[in-house]
Order: C-alpha cells, then structure tokens, then sequence
C-alpha cells in the first residue's frame, strides 16, 4: 500500500537522492560531469519549489519516488531504483493524469523506456527538439496526451 503526498521542504535532500539515483539507473547517455551540472542545477535553482510535488511513501513512510507538475505538464518523475517495477510509476502518472490533469510530458529521446511507458498510457510524440532546455545535444521528445 502506497500514500501519495505533498513533501516538506525538509524532504528535498531525500528526494534528490532519489533523483541522483534514478538519474544514474535510467539516462546511461549522460556524463558523469552532466549528472553533477544537473544535480547543481536542482539545488541552485530550487527546482523543487518551481514545481506541484507529489511523493509516493511507503507503508512505513519512506519515500519511493516523485513526480513534479507544473500547469497541464509533467516536468519529472523519478523513482528510487529499488521502486521501479512496482507499479508506483504507474500510480503517479494515472494521478498526474486524472486528477491533476497533466496533458503532456518531456522525456529525453535516449531514454527508450521512459518514451515506451508514457506512450502505453497513451502519450505520442508532437514534436522533436535537438537539445534539452540548458542547450545540451541531448535530443527532447515533446509528447501530448492523446484524448
């Protein structure tokens, strides 16, 4: 059984541990040097304040993953490695989708399992940009939900 919640402040530390480790689980195309510009990047800009966070905790009150939510988009969704495969993916996506009405996603062009799991709820991609948003050639899939 999974609790979805809003994070505290105090939680940012878990939550970009968990983001570091997915980071170095799922997007194998980046340099080590790219994953500690990304990861100052969270901290320098206070990303996590930019977006709605939504946990995903455990029974026992550990956090599993994250998702970030800004207006009609879903800006990241990231789970603990040990998460993945338990379905806790699934369950913030369907409520990003049905109760906090996400209609598109971002996900980058190498990470061919990201673009297969939102493509399975119904996701397809509307356009292609070259580089991510900090100018980096690591190619973008714009995705929209399909209605």
């Amino acid at each position: 059984m999974y609790t979805l919640t809003t994070p505290q402040p105090t939680d940012y530390p878990t939550l970009l541990t968990i983001w570091e480790a997915s980071v170095r689980a799922t997007h194998h195309f980046l340099s080590e040097e790219d994953i500690e510009f990304f990861k100052k990047m969270i901290q320098d800009e206070n990303v996590f304040d930019l977006v709605e966070l939504t946990v995903v905790k455990a029974e026992d009150g550990k956090i599993l993953g994250f998702m970030g939510v800004a207006g009609e988009s879903l800006e990241m969704i990231f789970l603990a490695p040990q998460a993945r495969g338990q379905g806790i993916g699934k369950t913030l996506l369907k409520y990003a989708i049905d109760e906090l009405k996400i209609r598109s996603v971002d996900v980058n062009e190498q990470n061919g399992k990201a673009r297969k799991f939102y493509e399975h709820f119904g996701f397809h991609v509307r356009s292609r940009s070259e580089l991510d948003g900090t100018g980096k050639p690591y190619p973008i899939l714009h995705m929209q939900l399909s209605i």
